[in-house]
């Protein structure tokens, strides 16, 4: 299968794009985060979803696109992909807590579980890890580091 990287320089710096021909599989904020295995796409499918995702992003950043639709390649655990999908329902500008998440998907003990889910979710940005904080209102942690999480709720807030 083929799988490529991309990278993209955006209003908040250089994003790497991968995908595969099945949807998106990572964004990440820099190349430290996993190791990167490059090909050159031989895929306009690929291409094609590349493409897609550095528009939506791009709608994204100046606030014309609060939602995203992109063919998404998943790779988690069976509790992963059932967080990383309730993060889906939270809507552009809101925030809900990692036990407003762990209650959403019927396993309110689990709160620190869906932190650590949180933390693992391969498409920051659009699968909307950053309207994650904490029960008291403190912002919680970041994989593109609390700065930019702030960057993107004061971006939303902006725009919602």
């Amino acid at each position: 299968m083929t799988r490529t990287q991309y990278v993209f320089q955006s209003k908040i710096g250089k994003i790497y794009l991968i995908a595969s021909e099945k949807g998106l599989q990572s964004i990440l904020f820099t190349k430290k985060n996993r190791t990167l295995t490059t090909q050159v796409s031989t895929s306009k499918k690929v291409d094609q979803i590349l493409k897609d995702t550095v528009t939506q992003l791009t709608e994204y950043f100046s606030g014309k696109r609060k939602k995203f639709n992109l063919k998404l390649d998943l790779q988690g655990t069976a509790f992963q992909n059932q967080v990383w999908k309730e993060l889906l329902n939270i809507p552009f500008g809101k925030t809900l807590s990692y036990k407003d998440v762990a209650q959403n998907i019927q396993k309110p003990k689990a709160v620190r579980a869906v932190g650590t889910a949180n933390g693992r979710n391969p498409i920051c940005i659009v699968i909307p890890c950053h309207r994650v904080i904490a029960a008291d209102g403190t912002m919680g942690g970041y994989s593109g580091g609390l700065p930019l999480k702030k960057k993107l709720l004061a971006l939303e807030s902006l725009h919602s």
